[in-house]
């Protein structure tokens, strides 16, 4: 999951998609992380409004710590999925050859809400955060539901 400084969206995709794994038994399977196309906020937690939010639904992002994203995700990660157009535009550079076909964006998965991208909620109220939620459960479900045939199990 990437987003911009890796405190708001993508901790809340991350720890969403996380605890959605985990209810569905794919945890051993599956492997969640995210990080920042830039670098402002290297090592600190998630931003207290996303956690706050994001802990209203059931969701701990307390354990997180933002980090910067590196060519290398791509090849550990089977998928790379950015919040919006310009972190797509940041993360396509560091994207070796051969692995674009890794790096979507985290809306291509939703089924429900029309969305394509998750805005950021940085400088807005508490209704950001909650649209931001609101689109990543979304998206976090559908992803799921391409997840778990893969690794041979139901969501």
């Amino acid at each position: 999951m990437v987003c911009m400084g890796n405190i708001c969206r993508s901790p809340t995709a991350h720890g969403v998609l996380e605890k959605l794994v985990a209810d569905a038994g794919l945890a051993a399977q599956v492997t969640v992380d995210s990080a920042g196309t830039h670098g402002y906020h290297v090592g600190e937690p998630p931003d207290e409004r996303a956690q706050q939010h994001a802990a209203l639904r059931g969701y701990d992002l307390s354990a997180q710590r933002a980090r910067r994203l590196v060519a290398r995700d791509f090849e550990e990660f089977d998928l790379v999925l950015v919040m919006d157009a310009a972190n797509e535009a940041h993360a396509r550079p560091l994207c070796p050859p051969g692995q674009h076909h890794r790096l979507l964006r985290l809306t291509d998965f939703c089924t429900t809400v029309q969305a394509y991208e998750v805005p950021d909620p940085y400088y807005g109220g508490a209704a950001g955060f909650e649209q931001v939620l609101d689109i990543v459960e979304d998206a976090c479900r559908g992803l799921l539901g391409v997840l778990a045939p893969a690794t041979g199990s139901r969501p």
